[in-house]
């Protein structure tokens, strides 16, 4: 089977799982062999999380990603189920990764379900209020509307690991800052080095420098 029959399948797994779970369920098909920017190829219900076809792989699929690039297919990448992630405009949604290899056992595509719980989780902190118990529930993704809004909260990630201002950062901060942003995968993201080097008051030259050399080692 080639990549395109591959996508046309899953395709049509995406239209039945929408279909089966109704309008607050969205499911997208991604082409890991494409641009990591550009990898949307169908989206079922894609108004909840504001995204469409072109659009791009969220901070999660990045950072499992590149973890997989870097062993060289040597570390088996797991799918994941039932974790939580949030849209920009805060719902919740429980959600599933599922990794699809082709014939060389290289990643090429994922099929992602995104179910909306918000409804849900109001009416369990209504009852909960009731009868005084409560979950916490650890949101692991954010769903952000474009790849400039990923690469921000990434950045702003990486800030928030430091816990400095940026005028008060060492250079071994500043490593430990564009260490953290290269293990999430940030640097898949075409011109990021512009933004990261603008931010951290470094240039692109002592930024790249970081990552062959400081971080390497």
């Amino acid at each position: 089977m080639d990549n395109s029959e591959r996508l046309n399948m899953l395709k049509t797994i995406a239209k039945g799982i929408a279909m089966h779970f109704g309008e607050k369920c969205e499911v997208v098909v991604y082409d890991l062999t494409k641009d990591y920017e550009h990898t949307i190829v169908a989206i079922e219900n894609g108004y909840i999380s504001g995204r469409q076809i072109g659009d791009f792989a969220s901070n999660i699929v990045l950072e499992l990603l590149k973890s997989f690039n870097e062993n060289n297919n040597n570390e088996e990448i797991k799918d994941k189920y039932n974790y939580l992630t949030q849209t920009k405009d805060g719902r919740i949604l429980k959600s599933s990764s599922i990794f699809i290899k082709d014939s060389n056992g290289k990643i090429c595509s994922m099929l992602g379900i995104n179910y909306d719980i918000t409804d849900f989780l109001t009416a369990e902190s209504i009852i909960s209020s009731f009868t005084n118990s409560s979950a916490k529930k650890e949101v692991k993704e954010i769903i952000p509307s474009s790849v400039n809004d990923l690469l921000d909260i990434l950045v702003n990630e990486a800030y928030e690991y430091i816990g400095k201002p940026v005028a008060s950062m060492t250079k071994e901060d500043k490593i430990k800052a564009v260490k953290y942003l290269e293990q999430k995968g940030a640097f898949l993201i075409k011109k990021s080095g512009d933004k990261i080097s603008n931010f951290f008051d470094i240039s692109k030259y002592t930024l790249y420098n970081y990552l062959s050399n400081e971080i390497k080692e």
